[in-house]
């Protein structure tokens, strides 16, 4: 992605990935971790969709990996059911600053 096509979105915890291309999601969600976490932000809703679980997987996938994920987990029903992923961040695992 370009600079020209950078799609500008509040950091507010929830990340809605409907407007984004699959291909960007593996740079996007850790990119926004940093960023909430930046903010202090510690539990985050990524939405992806009911469909048929691909970017879901995707998206539990990335998390498992993530040392700065402590837990995650699908959203309650009234936070997008199985449509949606809460996290909870931790500070471990990031780079300090000298």
């Amino acid at each position: 992605m370009s600079e020209d096509d950078a799609i500008e979105f509040e950091i507010n915890g929830i990340l809605d990935l409907h407007t984004f291309r699959p291909s960007e999601v593996g740079e996007l969600v850790p990119d926004y971790i940093e960023l909430c976490l930046e903010k202090d932000i510690r539990r985050i809703r990524i939405i992806h969709g009911k469909g048929i679980g691909t970017l879901r997987e995707t998206v539990h996938a990335l998390l498992k990996r993530d040392p700065r994920v402590e837990r995650f987990q699908l959203a309650d029903q009234p936070e997008g059911g199985w449509g949606a992923t809460i996290a909870w961040l931790t500070h471990a695992g990031r780079a300090e600053s000298t």
